[in-house]
């Protein structure tokens, strides 16, 4: 029964296209409703004695498969609360010698191409049935920016274009997530927060389109901004804050507009602030409206406005983090501010929490900025 559920979901959602950069957002959404659909059913993740987790997967431990003598030294607060799975083409494997190979590759890939302290996921499935140890339970992998740091990474090794994992490798990986939830790895309440595309490392290389040097900005003309002067930020920015703004969040266009407009009314009016306070903002409806700008100093962060990009997340964020359009923009904004020179290429990204005395920009938020780059406790 239990390999039937996941033999319903996966061959619907066509695994097989996971490593295809033709993805379309059809797809995508298919993908995310049947998770969901997975995620709905954890009630019966949480039965001990009947799922007989021996009998399911066994576990292939790193001396096993002949992992090199490295490590990471960072831990993972556990339970997480997200689980993120991936599939890496070019890594198909059958055997458990076969699998060991590819993965002492994937990890030699990860270590000396990428310059990370080892394998990036916490455990990989292969079509032999079988589950190979990454990092473990304990430590933070090196999956998924943004969110390695309160998640689990499960990677299935590969499979042949167009086909589904095997039953074997599905049944492994059922097993994985059920064990992960029992032994208090993983929340029963677990949130699958993004579909992450295959990693081509080890498939032949396609010529890559090229990416989008800094994300849309909603001008400050478009979301009705009050005419305001203020003085000039010391360019190059050393710093990039994150900050919430605290208060209501916004998930479209329209409502992010009056957000912004209320928050520069609130702060000129009340707080006596020269304009919006924020250099740049972001919405849950993954749009930056411009604050005030590259070149003009906030009023977010005393002791480091003229200094620092003050980047605010619009609404509250310590309890749920903000969703993975937002978190994108942001991370875009923060390599065009470098790429066109408003920003330190050895910039420290600093949570506000850590320089103020403030909430901002809560714990969930605070949780996946702290596996960014450059950042600095």
């Amino acid at each position: 029964m239990r390999m039937l559920l996941w033999l319903l979901v996966f061959p619907a959602l066509g695994l097989g296209a996971w490593g295809d950069s033709t993805w379309d957002e059809t797809q995508a959404t298919r993908m995310s409703d049947g998770l969901q659909d997975l995620r709905s059913n954890s009630s019966w993740l949480t039965e001990t004695d009947a799922l007989g987790l021996d009998d399911v997967f066994t576990i292939v431990s790193r001396k096993e498969w002949g992992a090199a003598a490295v490590g990471c030294s960072a831990q993972l607060t556990l339970p997480v609360d997200f689980l993120v799975t991936h599939h890496i083409p070019g890594l198909e494997c059958h055997s458990q010698t076969t699998c060991s190979q590819r993965l002492q590759e994937l990890q030699a890939h990860h270590v000396h191409n990428n310059s990370w302290c080892d394998v990036a996921y916490n455990f990989l499935v292969g079509d032999d049935g079988g589950v190979y140890e990454g990092v473990g339970w304990h430590v933070r992998g090196m999956h998924t920016q943004g969110y390695s740091n309160v998640s689990l990474g499960f990677a299935f090794f590969g499979t042949e274009e167009g086909h589904s994992p095997s039953p074997a490798a599905l049944s492994a990986m059922e097993g994985l997530i059920s064990s992960a939830v029992q032994k208090g790895h993983l929340s029963p309440t677990y949130v699958q927060p993004l579909l992450v595309k295959g990693e081509n490392c080890l498939a032949p290389l396609q010529k890559a389109s090229p990416k989008k040097a800094c994300p849309s900005i909603v001008p400050r003309a478009a979301w009705g901004a009050r005419e305001t002067h203020c003085p000039k930020l010391n360019l190059p920015a050393k710093y990039a804050i994150i900050i919430h703004t605290a208060g209501r969040t916004c998930n479209r266009s329209a409502e992010c507009h009056l957000l912004v407009q209320d928050i520069q009314s609130f702060l000129m009016e009340k707080l006596n602030s020269c304009d919006v306070g924020y250099n740049f903002l972001v919405g849950q409806d993954g749009a930056v409206y411009e604050g005030v700008g590259w070149t003009v100093q906030g009023s977010h962060t005393r002791g480091y406005n003229d200094i620092a990009l003050g980047i605010a997340f619009l609404g509250t964020f310590s309890g749920a983090p903000p969703n993975s359009a937002a978190l994108e923009a942001t991370q875009t904004l923060i390599q065009c501010a470098v790429a066109k020179g408003y920003l330190s290429p050895t910039y420290l990204l600093l949570a506000q929490s850590d320089v103020i005395k403030t909430l901002s920009p809560g714990k969930a938020l605070y949780n996946i900025i702290s596996s960014w780059p450059h950042f600095k406790h």
